[in-house]
């Protein structure tokens, strides 16, 4: 009962009309870079970061939150008709969405996605509602100890879940831990790290940094990339199913939800991993596993319920214990502190209206993204055909504003401008740039917490596995270290033994 009138109360707060105009904004602006490829959610919110400090914190969460998994529905247009994911997690729809298209059927695989991701944006956000309460509950009992381990297993996670290699991984989550550390010292009010420079006193820009790594990054790459695209728009009739494509497509999309709801809490790419795993799943079950891959309309609805259910359940750890599970989720962490909130299990009952504004909102966002999707698909076809070398430099401008309007310093531009060569850098050698960022993010939160567990226990670090949470914590990092680090030792003894 009290689930529910709380849910009463962000209701009435997401459907204000400043709350609704955003959460209309940003589903558009999430369909749109969502079918733009190259343009993805993580740098869109980077550069908006800056924008969303003038407006109300419940605001500017919605609008961020509504690009985030408005992307995801945006993804699924440009694989369906041009074989082209906007997103990584639309690779999966591109296989049979695109054979759907191409056999006269991309209205129907069109309708398929954004009813599958309308089915499972809606009963994964009723699983946050249902499962975040009693979490933050739980939460609420973390101390420094507990909250330190926390963080530390986020980071863990994510440097174990990076692609490539985990030495280079490990260095760019502690290079991000040192650049979240400049700035004046949380206890003593020290200058640390800041070369003698005043405007540095209160840290780096987490604006400016997400900024140059991922948005002007992120354009310098797409420019090395052809623009070629191939729009299956001579068949785009019928946007709606048939009573049988409805058939098969809602079992599929149940399927899928279950999965991504629980592989969305996940660390790393827990939408990713969902969609290929629902994939996977249909297959198998399937009748006739033949018809994947030539147009089966369950390897579209699988996959798109599955990375949505997946978007909303990565709001329940940043929600109810403050880590994020995604890098997106990092920069909307980020967000938070900016505003003044300190993320965690105390946001429900500091800021209950923030915590159950947002969930409302998702019900809002999920039912506006059906509407933006379906009856616009001229324009974003129309919208695929805008060449690149007019895109980006409008982009470029953007992120140069939003980077200088946070601090009004030109050191803002200049530190944007170096982390967009450390990015460029960072990819050409093979360095993921997801752990620096979760490093910066995390790291004061960490260090913060570790000296603050040590002043309580004077000291002795024993007080990390006298206490069981925490201990249990530190045993699921020790697990998680030695699930990755068996099979690699094997794989090592293995190739010593064959040469």
């Amino acid at each position: 009962m009290e689930t529910l009138q709380n849910l009463v109360m962000g209701m009435g707060l997401a459907i204000t009309p400043t709350n609704l105009l955003f959460a209309f904004i940003g589903s558009l602006l999430g369909t749109l870079i969502g079918v733009l490829p190259g343009i993805g959610p993580l740098a869109t919110i980077s550069m908006l970061l800056s924008l969303t400090v003038a407006l109300d914190p419940v605001t500017s969460l919605i609008m961020l939150s509504a690009i985030f998994y408005g992307a995801q529905y945006g993804g699924s247009t440009t694989a369906i008709l041009c074989n082209l994911p906007g997103e990584a997690t639309s690779v999966i729809t591109a296989v049979d969405g695109h054979q759907m298209a191409l056999k006269g059927r991309a209205g129907a695989a069109l309708a398929t996605a954004a009813l599958s991701s309308l089915i499972a944006g809606c009963i994964a956000t009723a699983l946050i509602a249902l499962l975040a309460p009693p979490l933050a509950r739980f939460a609420l009992n973390f101390n420094a100890p507990e909250i330190f381990a926390l963080m530390s297993l986020g980071l863990l996670a994510c440097v174990i879940f990076s692609p490539g290699s985990f030495l280079k991984a490990l260095a760019m989550a502690l290079l991000g831990v040192l650049l979240g550390l400049v700035g004046s010292d949380v206890e003593t009010g020290a200058q640390r790290m800041t070369l003698g420079l005043a405007e540095l006193s209160d840290g780096l820009s987490v604006v400016s940094l997400a900024i140059g790594l991922f948005g002007l990054n992120e354009i310098i790459s797409n420019l090395s990339r052809p623009d070629g695209r191939q729009v299956a728009t001579q068949s785009l009739n019928r946007l709606w199913l048939s009573r049988k494509d409805f058939g098969a497509m809602l079992p599929a999309a149940l399927r899928g939800t279950a999965l991504g709801s629980i592989l969305g809490v996940l660390p790393g790419g827990g939408m990713t991993l969902s969609t290929f795993a629902s994939y996977m799943l249909e297959r198998r079950i399937a009748k006739d596993p033949g018809e994947f891959g030539q147009g089966a309309i369950q390897g579209v609805a699988g996959p798109e319920a599955a990375n949505n259910a997946a978007a909303q359940t990565s709001f329940i750890p940043l929600l109810t214990l403050g880590i994020p599970a995604s890098p997106i989720m990092a920069l909307l962490l980020g967000a938070m502190i900016i505003q003044g909130i300190q993320p965690g299990a105390d946001v429900m009952i500091k800021r209950p209206d923030l915590f159950w504004g947002l969930i409302a909102s998702m019900w809002v966002g999920n039912a506006m993204l059906v509407i933006i999707n379906l009856p616009m698909i001229g324009m974003w076809v129309r919208l695929l055909r805008v060449p690149y070398d007019i895109l980006f430099p409008a982009i470029v401008i953007f992120c140069c504003i939003g980077s200088y309007s946070i601090g009004a310093s030109a050191l803002d531009l200049v530190i944007m401008a170096a982390f967009t060569g450390v990015g460029t850098f960072a990819l050409a050698v093979g360095y993921p740039l997801v752990p620096l960022l979760l490093g910066f993010v995390l790291g004061p939160l960490a260090e913060e917490n570790l000296r603050r567990a040590m002043s309580l226990a004077n000291g002795d670090v024993a007080v990390f596995i006298e206490r069981p949470v925490s201990a249990a914590i530190i045993a699921v990092m020790v697990l998680l270290m030695l699930s990755f680090v068996i099979p690699m030792l094997r794989r090592a003894r293995s190739a010593n033994s064959e040469a």
